[in-house]
């Protein structure tokens, strides 16, 4: 039986993971003052330089029904069978479309990963993984089911204009946050975004302190793989993530950018780790 397992662009896994895994992808869509693009068509640093010359926040728009009705179409000419692993319902209508669009095909499957970036990236490598063991669809799906709420999603932000800009903060703590340097983490809890902790300093020290925490505190990590994702980083942010997940034991430590998508929301200087929490704690 083919499975093809299928996300949205929002899953931010590299071209060499989607490449290798054979991972099928359907863009958001993103919209700025001068037009629209599809997510992948330019790069992060391409969408912040059109934001600061237009002084304009990028919108994004959920994936329509029908496009993903033309999209499953398409798949099940070469699949016997569809596992869509979709970005978090409680963060967009998304997965909503999807699941009204699968309706109208046998054997597709939508899941709502309760996630974004390379939180759902995990779900859907161990999908891959699934398939590869020759799981059939239905033992696929209860796995990844049982698993969602395992993923550790977390990012530190350098600022806070584009979750002000968007509405996700008050101004209160966006010029306070500004003035006194606080980093803030932000973390995936139950399909929405939240929150939890505030850093103070460079951005290098605020990472390496962020880091630590999230080991110490999400301390049961499936040491298989991990992500560090960012938005943009310099190359200390990114080498004292890496540092950090390394002397934890991780096998697999995977570097990926943010697509668009994922970076309209949360702006420049964003990273984060995210990894499976459910190993065990020797």
């Amino acid at each position: 039986m083919k499975i093809i397992i299928s996300a949205e662009s929002t899953c931010d896994l590299s071209k060499d993971l989607l490449t290798a895994n054979d991972i099928r992808l359907i863009p958001f869509h993103i919209t700025v003052k001068d037009g629209s693009f599809l997510d992948g068509q330019i790069s992060t640093e391409e969408l912040f330089e059109l934001t600061d010359k237009t002084g304009v926040l990028p919108k994004t728009n959920a994936i329509n029904q029908y496009e993903y009705s033309e999209y499953f179409a398409e798949l099940k000419k070469d699949a016997d069978a569809i596992i869509h692993i979709s970005l978090s319902s409680g963060l967009s209508s998304s997965f909503n479309n999807a699941l009204n669009a699968s309706k109208e095909f046998e054997n597709v499957f939508v899941i709502d990963s309760s996630n974004l970036s390379t939180g759902i990236g995990l779900l859907v490598l161990y999908a891959c993984d699934l398939v590869k063991q020759g799981k059939t669809p239905q033992e696929i799906v209860d796995a990844l089911t049982a698993r969602i709420d395992k993923v550790q999603a977390s990012f530190v932000i350098h600022r806070l204009d584009y979750l002000y800009k968007g509405g996700r903060c008050n101004a209160l703590s966006y010029f306070g946050a500004n003035l006194f340097k606080i980093r803030p983490r932000i973390v995936v809890k139950d399909g929405k975004m939240g929150s939890d902790k505030k850093y103070k300093g460079s951005m290098n020290k605020v990472v390496a302190k962020y880091a630590q925490g999230v080991l110490e505190e999400f301390n049961t990590p499936d040491l298989e793989r991990v992500f560090i994702t960012y938005t943009t980083a310099s190359s200390e942010m990114i080498e004292e993530a890496r540092l950090a997940l390394q002397s934890a034991g991780f096998k697999n430590v995977y570097e990926t950018r943010a697509g668009c998508t994922i970076a309209s929301h949360c702006g420049a200087n964003t990273l984060g780790i995210l990894y499976f929490n459910d190993g065990v704690n020797e």
